[in-house]
This record gives structure tokens, sequence and C-alpha cells, in this order.
């Protein structure tokens, strides 16, 4: 059995003070929002609630599926890079971007530097792109995608773009024949409703890059909510599998947790469960459900 654990939105807090000159376009509208809305939704206590949990939970490999800083200020990418640290080493976690880690067109590359470790593939890009980059650990692969682009203020969509599809559907078919099991991660949700300000601008195009080659399971994050859905592959659905914040306070409304994946099996012959597991009022980290996914 290999188990993967999987975590998205931290939203790291506090928001480091920012200088004047740095409130300006998108980055200014992120910050009144931030103080009149968001920093009650993202608690530093809960955060460290989860990452105590993950590690007694002990999971072969993370994955951290993006927007880890809130509006792209310098000063908060190495309290980021001190957070992935402390959940493993690079080895262990893995890392997609979130359209917060791309938030302004002046540091929306700047993850790439200051995360390098974690974004990084077990062999160089034939094409000299970041994405998709792959990892194998043990019998699953994983394949990371970027969706973050800079974009206008009151929009936080994502785009993969032709190259990043043309690429990810070889990928799969290649890694199919590996015998591995194929988990995508990915930011941005690419099927369910939500608002227009908030979708993967091509999402038809990778639920048709799915259709035709398959994966084993695609995780997600963005929504900052608990979801289960699947899309067409080849030979069956889907798992589409998404996450709360992981920095979300313990309430009834919309809770803080993460999800730990169980795969067993070999390939023509996989399982995987998830376990769901939820910040409470009090703070403590429990299960709250299981269900199967293959």
């Amino acid at each position: 059995m290999f188990t993967l654990a999987h975590l998205s939105d931290p939203h790291i807090s506090p928001l480091p003070q920012p200088r004047t000159a740095e409130l300006f376009g998108k980055r200014l509208v992120g910050y009144v929002n931030w103080q009149l809305r968001r920093s009650a939704r993202h608690d530093a206590r809960a955060l460290a609630a989860v990452e105590t949990d993950l590690k007694t939970q002990k999971p072969d490999h993370i994955a951290v599926l993006g927007d880890l800083v809130n509006i792209c200020l310098p000063a908060e990418f190495p309290r980021a890079a001190a957070f992935l640290a402390r959940l493993g080493s690079p080895d262990d976690v893995t890392l997609v971007p979130g359209n917060h880690d791309a938030y302004v067109r002046e540091h929306a590359r700047t993850f790439l530097s200051a995360w390098r470790a974690n974004l990084t593939g077990d062999t160089p890009s034939a094409n000299g792109e970041p994405f998709p980059f792959v990892r194998r650990r043990g019998p699953i692969a994983l394949i990371c995608l970027s969706t973050a682009l800079p974009t206008l203020p009151f929009l936080a969509t994502g785009t993969l773009g032709r190259r990043q599809l043309e690429r990810l559907g070889a990928l799969l078919r290649d890694i199919q024949r590996e015998g591995l099991f194929r988990v995508v991660l990915i930011h941005h949700p690419p099927a369910g409703k939500r608002a227009p300000h908030k979708v993967l601008t091509d999402a038809s195009a990778f639920r048709d890059v799915i259709a035709s080659h398959g994966a084993e399971l695609i995780l997600h994050g963005h929504d900052h909510r608990r979801s289960l859905l699947s899309i067409p592959g080849p030979r069956g659905e889907v798992p589409l599998l998404g996450v709360p914040s992981a920095s979300a306070p313990g309430s009834d409304e919309l809770p803080g947790g993460w999800n730990l994946c169980r795969i067993h099996g070999a390939a023509g012959a996989w399982r995987c469960d998830v376990e769901m597991r939820e910040l409470k009022p009090d703070g403590s980290v429990s299960a709250v459900a299981t269900q199967r996914l293959i």
C-alpha cells in the first residue's frame, strides 16, 4: 500500500505588512479583501494542527496543490518555503502552484525559484518548460500541472494552455505503459459548478485529454471545500477529488482539513480509497469519512 496526502490552499498567515509601494492594482484589491474577510478564514493555528496531524499519519508522500501565498508579496515566499520544509524533504513533498502564487505579473514566476526543489521532476523537461513535470514514487506517478497565471482584479481563473495539454496527453499514454498509478495534480478543478471568475478556462480541453488517455486519479484544490466528482476516461470514470483549505478554522461552515489516499494493487487491478480528515472546533483533526474511489 502507498499513502498519499492531499492538501491545498494553506494561504499562509499572518500576512506580512506590505510597504505602501507594494499596494497597487490587484494587490491592493487583495489586501483590502484580506483585511475585511479572508484573514478570518485562514488561521495559522489551524494550519499548525493539520501539519501535526500529517506527521502523525506518516504518509509516504505529500501533494500540496497551491495557493500557499495570498497577494504575492516578496516576504510571503520564504514563509511558504519554510512551511514546505516543515512538511518534509523536497523528495517527499510535491507542489503545484495556484492562482494566488502568481497573483501579480511582477511576481508571477517567483514561485519557480522560491520553491524550486518541490517543483522539479525526476528528469529535466525535454522542451525546457517547467510544466508538466513528473515524479515517480513507488507504484504511482505524479503528473504535475500549472494553472497559475496573473489575472485582472476580481478574477481567480486558471489556464493550462495548448502546450501543457499536448504534453499531458503524451505523458499519460507513456506512463500507462509503465504500469504506474497515474495521479494528476492540478489547482483549478476541471469539472463542477463555480462562479465564472473562478473557473479553469480550458477545462473542456483538459477533460478531452483525460477522455482519450485516462488517469487513475485527479486531485485538485481551489474551491476550499471537500468534493468528489468524476470525469469520463477511455475505460470508465476517473475520480476527481477536492479538498478543503488546510488553514480554515474548525467550524460548521467549510472546516479545514486534508485527504489521505491509500493506493493498493497493480496495473489492471488498482484499488484506492480516501480518508477525509477534518479540523474540529476544539483544534483536533480526525477522520470524518472513508470512501472507495476505485
